[in-house]
């Protein structure tokens, strides 16, 4: 039998799948036993290839607990999170990922997660002493509102 959490992100994702919002991606953040965040894929109703299943999912659960730090949650997801929802999930301090499907399974069924695992996308440097005041300034104006 699938735990009980994983069985919320499984319905979440079937929803999205059966409404036409996106991929097989369900999710939910749990804190102390108590679900404060679910999501599933929106990319294709949102128009936005940000919408995974686990950031609508980070996003829910910050607007339900009015913060951006999810210290002591666990999420459960469909899928192995990529490399944008991984991040996403370092960045809300998520204590632990549970996850169904691999990188390999999503592949089997075209998702192409897999090449952004080792992207090689070009980057370069650019106007980095304009960007760098950017960050002077934020950097003074936190130490002084205590940011």
């Amino acid at each position: 039998m699938a735990d009980r959490f994983m069985n919320i992100a499984i319905d979440e994702a079937r929803k999205g799948i059966r409404a036409g919002h996106g991929g097989p991606f369900g999710c939910v953040i749990v804190k102390d036993g108590k679900i404060i965040g679910r999501g599933h894929n929106e990319v294709i109703k949102q128009h936005d290839p940000t919408c995974h299943g686990e950031i609508m999912a980070i996003r829910d659960a910050c607007r339900n607990t009015g913060s951006h730090d999810l210290s002591g949650c666990d999420l459960y997801t469909t899928a192995q999170p990529c490399p944008m929802c991984a991040g996403a999930v370092q960045w809300a301090n998520i204590a632990k990922v549970y996850y169904g499907c691999t990188v390999s399974d999503t592949d089997d069924i075209g998702f192409r997660d897999e090449v952004f695992f080792n992207s090689e996308t070009e980057s370069q440097e650019l106007d980095r002493n304009e960007c760098l005041e950017v960050f002077r300034e934020y950097f003074s104006m936190s130490e002084r509102e205590g940011y």
